[in-house]
């Protein structure tokens, strides 16, 4: 058994990430739909969507210039 500490830190981020997201989307529609409906939660999903689009175009430009600046850097 090899032991890729880089390959588990990784996992456990790429893990902690969907359930942050499995968490908020979960029980934060559910409490908005518990508390105030389905077109609340409705609504909640939607602006939920809508601020998922300026936290991904950022992680695209991340990933874009770490590949940029590993191409570059291939001494």
């Amino acid at each position: 058994m090899t032991r890729d500490l880089r390959k588990y830190m990784s996992q456990t981020n790429f893990r902690l990430f969907l359930g942050a997201f499995a968490l908020l989307f979960v029980v934060g529609l559910g409490l908005i739909w518990f508390i105030y409906g389905l077109p609340a939660a409705i609504s909640g999903f939607l602006c939920l969507l809508g601020s998922l689009v300026p936290i991904g175009l950022i992680a695209l430009f991340m990933f874009g210039l770490d590949w940029i600046v590993k191409r570059a850097n291939r001494d």
